[in-house]
């Protein structure tokens, strides 16, 4: 059973300087996004600036545990000397409103934390901070935060250095979700795009498949079901659901673990209600998201559907 973490020392300590801290934090990334009012656009370096100071002010890092440019990687949070996050940092803003931009940023820092052999990733453009765990063939959501915010957000003690290594019960506050909307610099999207790992096949990155062995490796990559801008895909969408149900529960299907394949599923199914087509969201649903309704009340994670 997980340990309730609000009961922990070490939680109330990061509360505490979280709020003792915050003001100074927002301050300082106050002044460091002047340029971008000033110019239009920031420099990539004003978001490092803004998570450098958020990791070692408002949290509890220390300066010497920031490694950046480690790999490709933009930041790696190391304590003792072992690897816990990798941060893929973007230009102010540029995430925010752009679910593409993000999409490509999220398959970047899962690339650079496959090779590295690092299990949590996190992205952010000084706006938005979005870390998740991977696991079985995907992203487990841990921490959204907005560092717009005028208070801080409790979240962030799962990035703090006594709570980086703790496993995070699902938690539906931390879901990806996007900022309101404005329209992003076209030199800043076509710069987020350009450097994204594409499947030789599809032509679309590791995020838009519902299983990846190996965000390094686009062979690992299975079931592909989202579009390139990140999008539900409608054709592949029912394809990949049925591939996995008509061999469900018995071998491996596809090239994935069956342990893995009740994640997939729910991955799946938050596409689906994404698109109102899963079970009691319409008046008529197709047998095949009937069918897969069906498979995760079987294993009680029908709970686990969520539209993000």
């Amino acid at each position: 059973m997980a340990t309730d973490v609000t009961s922990l020392a070490s939680y109330a300590r990061c509360q505490e300087r979280l709020t003792a801290n915050w003001r100074e934090f927002s301050e300082r990334r106050a002044q460091r996004l002047v340029q971008q009012e000033r110019h239009g656009v920031a420099a990539e370096k004003v978001a490092e600036n803004i998570l450098e100071d958020l990791f070692t002010g408002a949290l509890d890092w220390q300066l010497s545990d920031l490694n950046n440019q480690l790999g490709f990687a933009d930041l790696v949070l190391t304590s003792q000397g072992v690897k816990h996050l990798v941060v893929e940092l973007k230009r102010p803003g540029a995430l925010a409103w752009n679910r593409r931009a993000v999409e490509a940023a999220l398959a970047q820092a899962c690339r650079y934390a496959a090779e590295q052999k690092v299990k949590q990733v996190a992205i952010s453009d000084g706006y938005l901070l979005y870390s998740a765990e991977l696991a079985h063939g995907g992203l487990q959501d841990r921490v959204y935060a907005s560092l717009e915010s005028a208070e801080p957000d409790e979240q962030l003690f799962w990035l703090s250095v006594h709570g980086i290594y703790r496993p995070r019960p699902a938690s539906g506050a931390a879901t990806l979700r996007l900022l309101p909307e404005h329209e992003a610099p076209a030199c800043v999207v076509e710069e987020l795009s350009a450097d994204a790992l594409l499947h030789p096949k599809y032509q679309v990155p590791a995020a838009c498949f519902a299983y990846v062995g190996n965000a390094a490796k686009p062979t690992t990559w299975k079931l592909p079901y989202r579009l390139a801008d990140g999008s539900v895909d409608l054709r592949r969408l029912p394809k990949a659901v049925q591939a996995i149900l008509s061999n469900y529960r018995g071998v491996k299907v596809s090239g994935i673990p069956e342990a893995d394949i009740p994640d997939v599923l729910v991955r799946l199914a938050c596409a689906a209600a994404s698109l109102g087509k899963m079970p009691g969201q319409v008046g008529e649903t197709a047998p095949v998201y009937h069918q897969l309704a069906e498979a995760l009340d079987q294993e009680s994670r029908l709970g686990d559907v969520v539209v993000t």
